[in-house]
């Protein structure tokens, strides 16, 4: 955990990064330069997705093809396990600690943020798997986790919570992403003032529960019919194959119209 030192509460170091803080007068080239560090190397970071790996590795398959189709934890333990949730778990944990770590040496704080959300969407659009990965909740828990540990704690506390009374990681990780920025701003209040540019933070965690909140949309619409499958720490008792996502039923075919009919004339009587 690395709030004492990245916070602006406690050190210029900080605050401002490495780069920032021995390099008060960095030119525009460079410091425009600088964005593709913080922003390109966390995605792609981010786009390397552990659960891909994992299923690739492991097992020879895509778990993108099984289950809810997620990329993500909850997905990788129903349908392979404890083992290679453990792994996925780690490696996306871990990838987005490096992607706020080279965000920090660049202007500190605040582009430990943006390379953070970086990652973040990296891991839910990968670009090395066709823009098709996780829902970036372990990559948030990440953010959390290197950024601010109080509301890391709050968060993990209402998310134990409500994951325990409900058994639905989906519904507890949508309310921690909405209660995200609400508790930024009243624990950070001094320094959405004081610090330059903090205000920019504020709106990444916006973004980030808006993205959130659209992952999960059909999770939510499941939840409310009562056909979402409820979290269990095991395997799933279904081989791989029986879990499968459905496919879609195929849409009706619209009716064809005959607009050279005239009025009360049969459409599909032909003319003689």
């Amino acid at each position: 955990m690395l709030y004492f030192f990245l916070s602006p509460h406690f050190s210029e170091l900080g605050a401002e990064g490495l780069v920032g803080y021995y390099w008060k007068d960095i030119p525009l080239a460079a410091s425009l330069l600088l964005a593709f560090v913080y922003i390109l190397i966390p995605y792609l970071l981010g786009s390397v997705n552990t659960a891909i790996i994992v299923s690739d590795k492991f097992y020879h398959d895509d778990i993108r093809n099984y289950g809810s189709g997620n990329a993500g934890f909850t997905n990788i333990m129903r349908i392979y396990g404890k083992r290679a949730a453990v792994i996925t778990f780690v490696g996306d944990f871990l990838k987005t600690v490096l992607a706020i770590m080279v965000g920090w040496c660049c202007f500190g704080y605040l582009t430990a943020y943006i390379a953070g959300f970086a990652c973040f969407l990296g891991h839910i659009f990968p670009v090395y798997y066709r823009f098709r990965g996780g829902k970036g909740i372990l990559c948030l828990t990440a953010m959390l986790f290197m950024l601010d540990w109080r509301i890391f704690l709050v968060l993990l506390g209402v998310f134990l919570l409500v994951v325990g009374m409900t058994k639905y990681i989906s519904f507890g990780s949508v309310l921690c992403s909405v209660l995200y920025p609400l508790l930024f701003n009243r624990m950070n209040k001094a320094l959405l003032t004081l610090v330059p540019h903090m205000y920019l933070c504020q709106l990444i965690t916006v973004a980030t529960a808006v993205i959130v909140v659209i992952k999960h949309w059909g999770n939510l619409k499941r939840i409310f019919n009562g056909t979402e499958s409820k979290f269990q720490f095991k395997k799933s008792k279904k081989t791989p194959e029986e879990e499968i996502p459905a496919e879609p039923e195929p849409e009706p075919k619209e009716k064809k119209i005959n607009y050279g009919a005239l009025p009360g004339q049969n459409p599909r009587k032909k003319k003689k």
